[in-house]
């Protein structure tokens, strides 16, 4: 998608604070950061939100959810506990139309969030 924010951000059009990168994902510093660890995990193919998730491309899910646990060491918030989450539509509180996960840590992190 040409117009994506997070696309060009994957293709290397805008910079960012890359965290982790692969040939399926990229891990970057939120610019807006809501906790002292916060970053946005992305897949590098385009998906508007987890309801394009289908099983012929879940299995960026399961790459993903396996790098969390080694971004969390890396970050040093896999012993205390860190957030993952992701916002779909409107009323979610996605603001960028391309699926992605926010992970949070580094102090207490109140509920409900929103």
């Amino acid at each position: 998608m040409t117009d994506c924010l997070f696309c060009k951000i994957a293709n290397k059009e805008i910079p960012s604070s890359v965290v982790y990168e692969d040939e399926k994902v990229l891990a970057f510093k939120d610019i807006n950061p809501e906790a002292p660890v916060h970053i946005l995990i992305i897949p590098k193919v385009h998906m508007d939100s987890a309801q394009d998730i289908r099983e012929s491309n879940s299995s960026i899910m399961s790459h993903i959810f396996a790098l969390i646990p080694k971004l969390a060491k890396d970050l040093g918030v896999d012993e205390k506990g860190f957030r993952v989450i992701t916002n779909i539509g409107e009323h979610g509180g996605q603001t960028v139309k391309h699926l992605h996960f926010h992970m949070l840590g580094g102090r207490n992190l109140s509920w409900p969030p929103g």
